[in-house]
């Protein structure tokens, strides 16, 4: 029997179940929960990135679709790993987002700042790099959470 916890996610007013060693399917679940929900559009199929551009659910790990993306750790995994953190507590809920796949490679092990190539205009995804920096709650709420100085 696994033991199961509560996980609050302070930005987005959630209550987590979070189980050690989550599956990827319930990363992908708190990911796209995490993502940001478009008025008039099916929150089911589609969604946008902390950096605006547009994902879509069934292209999860699509790398050769715009709509596509990927499970991101907003304080890179391989710095908590550098630290000596287990894979459970990198895989924390308050530290999982979804990325459009362009947008995830090009942050890379960036934090607080980083570089996204993708953006939308209206309900299309297009190319557009900008610098964006993690929000300052979101800082120390991860900061908090991983001891950070």
């Amino acid at each position: 029997m696994s033991k199961i916890f509560c996980i609050f996610a302070a930005d987005f007013g959630k209550v987590w179940p979070f189980r050690l060693g989550m599956t990827d399917d319930e990363l992908r679940n708190i990911a796209w929960a995490n993502a940001v929900i478009e008025p008039g559009y099916d929150a089911n199929k589609y969604r946008k990135d902390a950096c605006g551009a547009w994902i879509m659910w069934d292209k999860y790990n699509v790398t050769e679709s715009i709509f596509g993306w990927q499970i991101d750790h907003i304080y890179p995994q391989s710095k908590l790993k550098e630290r000596g953190f287990s894979q459970e507590a990198i895989d924390n809920p308050a530290n999982i987002r979804a990325l459009q796949h362009q947008n995830n490679q090009s942050k890379g092990a960036d934090y607080p700042s980083y570089i996204a190539e993708i953006t939308s205009q209206e309900n299309r995804n297009v190319a557009k790099r900008v610098s964006l920096t993690i929000n300052t709650k979101k800082q120390e709420e991860l900061r908090q959470l991983y001891n950070l100085l």
